[in-house]
């Protein structure tokens, strides 16, 4: 049987369609959810990513699925009521990625308390039926057994309160094999350089790359949709040179520490931080994640960098709540993500000001954007999306099939001590590789948990083509221990020259390509100043 997940088997679809019903742009967790809601629907879907699944912001959030507390004390009630929902249906459609998450808000003044917890009630009340739990109160003592490291002085108690946790790029992974099994051709290392115009200016397709073979190709459809991102300005730019600029990105900075400084299984959630941002610590893969702030730029890559004082900021904030003070030496990882916001209307809008919510945008050429919005709500986005096409008239009406659809993967899991949890209903899959390959049951570095099995079976079922797109997203090495990352790139860039038979050229063109990235998550490489 055909491996449908081979690139061999993807590319081959692209010959066999002369017109697409939809043209999806972009692989984040926008572009992945629209071809999945677009492929269920039943409509022929392409989608087309310059780089990998997940590669920019959406590899790079706090790890959360939420309805976002801190939008509920700006009053955007409708936005929190939305994502809570969302986070019910994530929770249920992927439960091997999404866990709940107990959050603890620590008090040091004593009102803190009863104003945390009445509004942690109204969060609860708005999460209705898909609630993950009530939110309570707890004394000094409890808060100190639950949170070992915390800082005691001044401790009033805490308000414990539970959201959702997850993997983000897993789950992007996942999503993309979603959409395949249901009929999409979705094809990463593919580049759109134009978008084709007819006569009157109506979009009809596009043009893209293969950046593997430097093959170019011309797809046509009557629905082109733009969920790039932060590059979405550039889209724009291909139907209109003029366009003015929609995105403004807001740049987040995580640092991942050993578990040691958050030992439990609790996270901690500082609702105001000396310049008014919020700030987490969450338990996530063994290790913990701490992050983050928000810092407009004025441009965008796709390898954003943390500036110092960001760095310090983190440190600085973290350490205010710890007895046990964290060094620049004990950064395992640095990662820095980039929010598409929404462009503000004049200057006096900040980014913790500008709304989070998402917004469909049709261009006089047809062009549909999905811009804004955060990965909990992504199935909502597409859902939204597609019917725009619909009500445009641009494509037969047909229902949502994706509030209580399956992600691959989705089975329940209970057990989490066991790193290859997040594989789901693929752990079988795992074990027969290394059944047939006793080596492969190896691990990959001694720092970490992940098996060179797990290479093996991101390059044949999980579209992974680089070094990087393996140990950046679907293991997760280089956001949870930069150096041990790095010192196996030789091995993971033998396994999978191997695998795709490629040649000694490229294995080299591989390990320094993956080094130079990996030296910008370690915390002696990464840091610019502003």
């Amino acid at each position: 049987m055909a491996n449908i997940f081979a690139r061999e088997h993807l590319t081959g679809q692209l010959s066999q369609t002369k017109k697409w019903d939809v043209i999806v742009i972009g692989g984040g967790a926008t572009g992945l959810g629209v071809a999945l809601d677009s492929a269920t629907r039943g409509y022929k879907t392409l989608l087309l990513e310059q780089v990998d699944y997940a590669k920019g912001t959406s590899s790079r959030s706090t790890k959360l699925v939420h309805g976002g507390v801190r939008y509920l004390a700006q009053g955007d009630i409708d936005l929190v009521k939305e994502a809570l929902y969302e986070r019910g249906l994530l929770a249920q459609n992927a439960p091997h990625l999404v866990k709940n998450q107990n959050f603890i808000i620590p008090n040091y003044r004593w009102w803190e308390g009863i104003y945390y917890t009445i509004g942690l009630k109204a969060y609860d009340f708005l999460a209705g039926k898909l609630s993950l739990g009530k939110s309570k109160h707890i004394n000094k003592t409890k808060t100190t057994e639950r949170l070992s490291t915390l800082r005691q002085k001044g401790l009033y108690g805490g308000v414990v309160y539970k959201d959702g946790q997850f993997d983000d790029s897993r789950l992007a992974t996942n999503i993309a094999q979603t959409a395949i099994e249901n009929g999409a051709t979705l094809l990463n290392h593919f580049k759109v350089t134009d978008l084709l115009q007819n006569d009157t200016g109506k979009i009809i397709g596009v043009e893209a790359k293969d950046t593997e073979t430097d093959a170019h190709y011309t797809f046509s459809s009557d629905v082109v949709i733009n969920a790039t991102g932060v590059f979405t300005d550039e889209i724009l730019r291909m139907e209109n040179a003029e366009a003015k600029k929609s995105v403004v990105p807001s740049q987040g900075v995580h640092l991942v520490f050993d578990k040691s400084f958050l030992p439990g299984d609790d996270a901690i959630m500082i609702p105001k931080t000396s310049d008014g941002r919020v700030l987490f610590a969450v338990p996530w893969h063994d290790k913990v994640l701490v992050g983050t702030t928000d810092t407009n730029l004025d441009d965008h890559s796709l390898e954003p960098q943390a500036q110092e004082q960001e760095i310090e900021f983190i440190l600085q904030t973290f350490n205010n709540y710890l007895n046990k003070k964290v060094t620049r030496a004990d950064v395992r990882s640095i990662f820095a993500g980039l929010r598409p916001l929404a462009a503000p209307k004049d200057d006096s809008e900040k980014t913790k000001e500008i709304s989070r919510s998402h917004k469909v945008i049709v261009s006089e050429t047809g062009l549909i954007t999905i811009t804004g919005g955060k990965w909990t709500t992504y199935r909502r986005m597409a859902q939204d999306t597609i019917n725009k096409a619909i009500s445009l008239k641009k494509l037969p009406k047909k229902a949502c099939e994706t509030a209580h659809l399956a992600i691959h993967g989705a089975t329940p899991t209970e057990d989490r001590t066991n790193h290859l949890y997040i594989y789901g209903s693929d752990q079988k899959g795992i074990a027969s590789l290394i059944k047939e390959q006793p080596e492969l049951g190896e691990k990959l570095h001694e720092r970490l948990p992940f098996l060179k099995a797990e290479v093996i079976w991101a390059v044949r079922y999980e579209m992974a083509r680089t070094v990087e797109d393996v140990l950046a997203r679907r293991v997760r090495a280089l956001f949870l221990d930069a150096a041990a990352a790095r010192e196996m790139t030789a091995e993971v860039a033998r396994l999978i020259a191997a695998e795709l038979n490629r040649d000694e050229a490229w294995k080299l063109n591989q390990i320094e390509e993956f080094t130079k990235l990996a030296n910008h998550y370690c915390i002696e490489g990464n840091t610019v100043t502003a």
